[in-house]
């Protein structure tokens, strides 16, 4: 019955639609009303209206809402700049599944952001994303082997991931498979065309 509720007011009158579905508890509803304050869609943008409806959002557990809280937090968008919310936000989208909450993680543990500097840490949130697909994700894990920072250092893991990333149009990605190509041993180039085309074949889940 409240999804009808939900469907009829949101079709029918838009913004209002959802601002009363979402006053009404709806967690869905309250969230998209947070994306139309925050691009100001159909009404006069407001990163504090945003930041109140993903809160609520945030607290009933949507993923993504809690994700736009994160940015706003990170970014400092109508509300004070705080790495230690962005992160306890983006932990919950994270362990959701958001590629980019867990992205935005590794970039923080990397450059040591409301958190120590952990490359072990950044590794770990780099690969978890790329592993979705996500194309930043995907470069920064390969520098990561190429540079040995939270794991050994390999480079044909890192031209591996490096042309996961350029596979999907990534320019940064392409310009450094390429310079790092020109580096590698016969057997590096070998073994990261293998270990490249094995993740392809896997849906990036077989990717070492």
């Amino acid at each position: 019955m409240k999804l009808l509720i939900y469907t009829f007011f949101t079709l029918l009158l838009g913004f209002e639609g959802y601002k009363w579905v979402a006053e009404y508890g709806d967690a869905n509803a309250q969230y998209n009303l947070g994306v139309m304050y925050d691009n100001g869609y159909g009404i006069l943008e407001s990163d504090a209206e945003a930041i109140k409806w993903y809160r609520l959002a945030a607290e009933q557990g949507v993923a993504m809402a809690q994700y736009s809280l994160g940015v706003m937090y990170y970014n400092g968008f109508g509300i004070p700049e705080n790495y230690e919310e962005a992160i306890k936000w983006y932990r919950l989208a994270a362990a959701q599944g958001v590629a980019s909450a867990q992205y935005n993680l590794g970039v923080m543990y990397d450059g040591g952001e409301g958190v120590p500097e952990i490359n072990t840490g950044a590794v770990k949130w780099f690969r978890l994303a790329a592993e979705q697909g996500n194309v930043d994700a995907q470069r920064r894990l390969g520098a990561m082997y190429q540079k040995g920072e939270g794991v050994p250092e390999d480079y044909a893991k890192a031209y591996a991931w490096y042309s996961i990333a350029a596979a999907q149009r990534d320019s940064a990605a392409k310009y450094s498979r390429d310079a790092l190509f020109a580096s590698l041993t016969r057997d590096q180039k070998a073994r990261g065309q293998r270990i490249a085309a094995k993740c392809f074949e896997s849906g990036l889940r077989r990717c070492d």
